[in-house]
């Protein structure tokens, strides 16, 4: 098992090509052991849907991940279910599949408050506030947020394993109007910085973040080029991008920043992030192809519905109003009506109850051909 703790502590720091060494070492002895569902199988499993997760990998992450959490399940080693979870969570956050939302958020939240989890709550109390602005906005998420920063333990914790962790608390604390907790999460992740100076995640992760605190959208953009994390990359030149389109003279470098940005996210199976990005463009002059996909409920009876009509359907069916699909699609309220016409008349229903009745029937796997939006 010592290990399996090895590699996940060199995924925490995206040392990745080590990481990967050191596990296909545990995958060897567990092959030797015949030790399948046993703990360090289960433990190797999860090892490996964080690495695939690192790496961009998000489909191989959740794939992994959910034969993680079968095993757990069955072998009654409920203490890894948690990890296991968060994995799942934060690769339907990149993906855009909003259905997993309701189904783990509390429970992730209870996780990180008993300390159900092997690894320890700080992930789990993160990727549930996640959740929690994702489905009701930043107020939602304030006690989760406030919890993490306030605690020395649990913010150092997530500060060494999650790259992308600062500036999205930064961003969170902003949005509560609370300049003292982003400051504070600025104060211990450059710290954490100075005393780890071999680590370059972690000064990415200080860059970034001190950076989005302070406007400099030169320090940011500098973050996304030392980030060992794709995800974390893209997220940094989204930030710099907003930063400089704040000031008409940079428009060209916003431009630049946000084109960075959108193919990051693509490369990076987000495709949620990667269309935010693309509509914040378009309100530059810049046109783009096609929308990255959704992940979600496409499928054979379904074959009609564009990519955006799809993804319309699938939060329509959860009971978002038009208002909130909107928000979450990065489109108007008006756009969504439009969309929602066309797909009661191809699905052939007169109302959203019918949708959400027909939808909840539709297969899970999308089309190979699903028209783009």
């Amino acid at each position: 098992m010592a290990k399996t703790w090895h590699a996940a502590l060199l995924v925490r720091v995206r040392r990745l090509a080590s990481a990967a060494r050191v596990l296909a070492e545990v995958e060897e002895l567990t092959a030797a052991r015949a030790e399948a569902g046993g703990p360090l199988h289960v433990a190797s499993l999860l090892c490996a849907a964080d690495l695939a997760f690192a790496g961009g990998d998000v489909g191989t992450a959740v794939d992994l991940a959910g034969r993680g959490a079968d095993r757990a399940q069955r072998a009654g080693l409920h203490g890894f279910l948690p990890d296991a979870h968060t994995v799942t969570v934060l690769g339907a956050l990149r993906q855009g599949d909003m259905s997993v939302s309701a189904e783990f958020a509390d429970q992730l939240r209870d996780c990180a408050l008993l300390g159900r989890t092997a690894h320890g709550p700080s992930q789990c109390a993160w990727v549930a506030a996640q959740l929690l602005e994702v489905q009701g906005g930043p107020a939602r998420a304030a006690q989760l947020v406030v919890g993490i920063v306030t605690d020395d333990r649990l913010l150092l914790e997530l500060l060494t394993s999650q790259p992308t962790a600062a500036a999205w608390l930064v961003r969170a604390t902003r949005k509560l109007d609370d300049e003292v907790l982003a400051r504070r999460v600025v104060s211990k992740s450059r710290a954490l910085a100075v005393r780890n100076p071999g680590l370059r995640s972690v000064g990415a992760a200080a860059t970034h973040a001190a950076g989005l605190l302070e406007g400099d959208a030169h320090e940011v953009l500098a973050a996304a080029a030392s980030h060992l994390d794709p995800w974390a990359a893209a997220s940094a030149g989204e930030d710099a991008g907003k930063l400089f389109a704040a000031r008409p003279a940079e428009r060209r470098c916003a431009v630049e920043a946000f084109e960075s940005a959108a193919d990051g996210y693509a490369n990076a199976a987000a495709p949620r992030d990667a269309r935010r990005v693309v509509s914040r463009l378009r309100s530059l002059g810049v046109r783009r192809g096609r929308y990255p996909q959704y992940a979600g409920q496409y499928g054979v009876n379904t074959g009609t519905l564009t990519n955006t009509e799809a993804a319309v359907a699938e939060l329509v069916s959860q009971g978002f109003t038009n208002s909130q699909v909107g928000d979450r699609l990065f489109i108007s309220g008006h756009t969504v009506a439009f969309h929602l016409k066309k797909i009661f008349r191809k699905m052939d229903v007169a109302s959203r109850v019918e949708l959400t009745r027909a939808w909840s029937r539709v297969p899970s796997a999308a089309p190979e051909d699903a028209k783009a939006s």
